[in-house]
């Protein structure tokens, strides 16, 4: 067995690496979910050092039970794994825990993998083979984002939300269920929408006849993901046309409003 000093994920620590003003808090619980043991002690031992609590399991099942009794704010997940591989844990817990950041590994050189887990919700991706201090750098700034944005959110004003006796918003002849996180048509069938896709369809719920633009949606919306791949908002539009639009070619419903953005018209 390849040594861990030798292991293609390490990186010899560098004590001057991070000042002490850029340490993650102590109460920062990660869990590492990787079916490689040595990679998972490394990892362990690494994260320790940098002042993060770690929780280790060796796959899907293992992490499953483990967040049964912990709440860790982060998860740092392998893609390819025996079983249910890491794609599968990612959407499950995008449906279960939204609030806990993902950080996808992966050993595959096709960007597929990459795309799939951003339009599942992780929040950032890193390669195998990769540098410690890499993701290191990459755990402390989405645990960082994850907190900021649960911060505005906390003293932001409530936005305005339908009637508490319907938290249903009508998307053309679809419903959206604000409460439960899903789409259905107007025969009262489920559209599957990802998780990206509701938050961005409860974004223009909440701003109807609203123009938003790139950025603000990019704020807004969903950040997982946004700034790795510019277009995906785009492609999120296009993917939501058909799936209520009367015609995907001539949206009636997201519109586009030349040199700004998007904007929802609920009464089309």
């Amino acid at each position: 067995m390849t040594s861990i000093a030798h292991h293609p994920g390490y990186h010899p620590p560098d004590s001057q690496a991070f000042s002490d003003a850029e340490m993650t808090s102590p109460q920062t619980q990660v869990m590492v979910v990787d079916d490689e043991p040595e990679l998972r002690t490394l990892l362990g031992e690494y994260f320790q050092r940098h002042g993060l609590q770690v929780l280790m399991a060796a796959d899907a099942a293992e992490a499953r039970e483990l967040l049964q009794r912990h709440n860790p704010g982060l998860l740092v997940l392998d893609v390819n794994m025996p079983g249910e591989n890491g794609l599968s844990l990612a959407r499950w817990l995008r449906e279960t825990r939204p609030q806990v950041g993902i950080v996808m590994l992966t050993t595959a050189s096709d960007p597929v993998d990459r795309i799939v887990g951003l339009e599942l919700g992780a929040d950032d991706y890193l390669p195998k083979p990769f540098e410690l201090r890499e993701l290191l750098a990459r755990v402390r700034a989405v645990t960082r984002r994850l907190a900021e944005r649960a911060s505005a959110v906390s003293q932001a004003a409530p936005p305005a939300m339908p009637p508490a006796d319907s938290q249903r918003v009508a998307f053309g002849a679809c419903r959206l269920d604000l409460e439960q996180r899903r789409l259905f048509d107007g025969a009262g069938g489920e559209i599957e929408i990802t998780a990206a896709e509701f938050d961005l369809l409860a974004l223009f719920a909440r701003h109807p006849n609203r123009p938003l633009n790139r950025d603000q949606i990019m704020e807004q919306a969903h950040n997982r993901g946004w700034d790795v791949f510019d277009r995906s908002i785009d492609l999120r539009i296009m993917r939501l046309r058909r799936k209520i639009e009367r015609n995907p070619d001539k949206p009636e419903l997201i519109k586009t409003v030349r040199n700004v953005g998007y904007v929802f018209v609920p009464g089309a």
